[in-house]
């Protein structure tokens, strides 16, 4: 679950700082609890020709920011990785300024009355490419291979750097934070599922997520994700054997110690467990109470 506290300041938006030969990272500044302290737009490859990867909200200091770390460079593809609103609106305003194509995901079309407990989708993305698993963008020196990744959203996609074993993670896998599985979109068993696929890889050095620290032990940390998530299963299964419970009841019990103002997004991710259980026939419902089959 996300905790409410940032690491201190400055952090260091605006600028571009190099990660390694082929990849530069510029923080957008828009940090808030749901983005810790932004959203990070990665730039890959070089002069000749570079690949912008979730180039983040519309944000005028952001968008003059990505300029500066482009300067002379070509752009060949603008990738978002999905389409929450603080990932993929400076698309179009970057599409106008370099002329590049916006690829990557799917556009989306949800309007959700559930309390919003992430970012709301970008209505306006509209991409010039849908990638599907596996499907490559190639510039000169680099090859991006998409990586279907449903579960935080429909439509989220991983891109891997072949030539170095990086992978950009969007908001699927992130260090400070577990990823929030919000329905009807978002989807708890096609997140386990997409989090399995990447375990498997054993190509992969290192994660870059959309927010918060690269993840040096990409393996270890998933594996963890994984336990987490089958953990949780097992707390509301064993709740439920107890007695018939609300998602409301639910949630002071399994989520003690951690702020109320997260018990919303608390809930969400309680739902989507569920739903997945109720698939597999393992608790069912009346009206809003749950109970172990």
């Amino acid at each position: 679950m996300h905790s409410m506290s940032l690491p201190p300041q400055p952090w260091p938006t605006g600028s571009a700082e190099q990660l390694e030969p082929l990849v530069r990272r510029v923080l957008a500044p828009n940090a808030s609890p749901f983005t810790y302290t932004g959203t990070q737009t990665y730039l890959v490859g070089g002069n000749e020709g570079l690949a912008v990867i979730d180039p983040g909200p519309a944000d005028k200091e952001h968008l003059a920011a990505l300029g500066s770390a482009i300067g002379e460079a070509k752009v060949c593809a603008i990738m978002c990785t999905h389409t929450h609103r603080d990932h993929s609106p400076a698309a179009a305003p970057l599409a106008a300024a370099t002329g590049a194509p916006i690829v990557g995901c799917a556009p989306l079309h949800i309007h959700s009355d559930a309390p919003r407990v992430d970012a709301p989708f970008d209505q306006s993305y509209e991409p010039d490419r849908v990638m599907e698993h596996g499907e490559a963008m190639t510039g000169p020196g680099w090859t991006l291979r998409a990586v279907a990744t449903p579960g935080h959203t429909s439509n989220h996609l991983c891109f891997t750097l072949e030539e170095s074993g990086a992978v950009f993670t969007g908001d699927h896998v992130m260090g400070w934070s577990t990823s929030v599985v919000v329905p009807p979109d978002g989807d708890m068993a096609d997140y386990m599922a997409s989090l399995h696929l990447l375990y498997e890889r054993e190509q992969d050095r290192i994660y870059y997520p959309a927010h918060g620290p690269a993840i040096e032990k990409p393996k270890q940390l998933v594996r963890g994700m994984i336990g987490h998530r089958r953990q949780r299963e097992r707390q509301i299964l064993r709740l439920l054997g107890e007695e018939a419970r609300s998602i409301a009841a639910l949630v002071p019990v399994m989520y003690k110690g951690v702020s109320e103002k997260l018990w919303p997004a608390a809930g969400q991710s309680v739902l989507a467990h569920l739903l997945d259980l109720e698939r597999r026939g393992e608790v069912q419902r009346s009206e809003d109470i749950w109970q172990a089959t």
